[in-house]
Parts: C-alpha cells; sequence; structure tokens
C-alpha cells in the first residue's frame, strides 16, 4: 500500500526536481521528456569540455551531440547506480581527443594553426591568454587539464574515465601545467 501511495506521489513531480538516478531510469524506459531533462542539465559542462579539447566552437558542438547520442544508445548497459556525468565526460572527451587526432593527420589544417576562440567559450572561467596556452597542448594534455581543472574529476576518476594508468594522468598533468606557467609566463 506504502509502495503505491509513493509511486502516485512521483508521478506530479515536474521532472526537472527528479534526482538523476530516475531521469536515467525514465530515459532507459523511452521517456523523451527524461532524456531532455538529462540533456539541459549537462548539455554546457559537455561542450565546454570539447571546446576546451578542440579549440573549434563548430566540432565541439558536433561533438558533444554526438557523444549525447552515443550515451543514449549505450544508456541501457549503463549503471545507473553510479553518476551520469562522469561517464559522459569520458565519451566527450575520448571523442574530442580523436577529432584532434584525425585533424593533426589531414595536411590542410596546420597544427599551429588555432581558430579565435567565441566569446562565450572564453568565459568558460579561463581568461584568453589561458585559452591560447591551452590551445597550444595536446589533445592527450589539454584532455587531462579541462577534466581535472574545469570539470573537477580526480586523476584517479581520470584515470578511470581515460582507461589510463594514474601515474600517466599524473605526469600528463604535471606536464601540462609546466607548459601552461611557461606559455603564460612568456605572455607576460
Amino acid at each position: 500500500m506504502q509502495e503505491a501511495v509513493a509511486g502516485r506521489l512521483r508521478v506530479g513531480r515536474p521532472l526537472s526536481r527528479r534526482g538523476e538516478p530516475a531521469l536515467v531510469r525514465a530515459a532507459q524506459a523511452g521517456s523523451a521528456e527524461a532524456v531532455d531533462e538529462l540533456f539541459r542539465r549537462h548539455w554546457n559542462a559537455a561542450h565546454r569540455a570539447a571546446w576546451l579539447v578542440v579549440h573549434d566552437a563548430a566540432a565541439a558542438e558536433d561533438i558533444a551531440q554526438e557523444a549525447f547520442l552515443s550515451a543514449l544508445r549505450s544508456l541501457d548497459r549503463f549503471d545507473r547506480r553510479r553518476p551520469l556525468g562522469p561517464w559522459l565526460h569520458r565519451i566527450v572527451v575520448n571523442r574530442a581527443i580523436d577529432w584532434s587526432r584525425a585533424r593533426a593527420l589531414r595536411p590542410e589544417t596546420a597544427a599551429d594553426s588555432v581558430p579565435e576562440p567565441v566569446a562565450d567559450e572564453v568565459d568558460a572561467g579561463f581568461g584568453e591568454d589561458v585559452i591560447a596556452a591551452l590551445a597550444a597542448l595536446g589533445p592527450e594534455h589539454r584532455a587531462v587539464v579541462v577534466l581535472r581543472h574545469l570539470l573537477g574529476y580526480t586523476p584517479g576518476e581520470i584515470a578511470s574515465m581515460l582507461d589510463l594508468p594514474r601515474g600517466t594522468v599524473n605526469s600528463r598533468l604535471r606536464r601540462a601545467l609546466d607548459a601552461l606557467a611557461v606559455a603564460l609566463e612568456r605572455r607576460s
């Protein structure tokens, strides 16, 4: 009887107030409204993470959209006891790294030519000088900096997300921060 009453109370609750596990369950059951709400909750961080790795606004949007679609197609395999954000960010960052690697291999785009940042992306909590210095890093180094300092993941979480040993994450993070410090010092 109590379960029936609790179930009825949840029905009238707006999606925007539901917890993420309830939204994931609803999305797994085929609720378009739940998918929309998850998209609204995670889009900004996913898009910003992609942009900070690839430094191309159009590509970042494509990457974030493709990552969402990939996550939705794989939602039945998602462990809903875990938060959705880290899983989604893993997909986004891996796709952004792949895009950056493929772009570096194309002869028509010089690896050292970085598109000018769009004003909204620059306002990601960093100044233009930091964004430019970050753009000079390789995609693997940018990815760990974005995951650690923009999205706030621990090195252990980043290692798990990127399927890397923790020592590799720590060394990439250290090298990236050292390179950023040198680049920022030169700009001063």
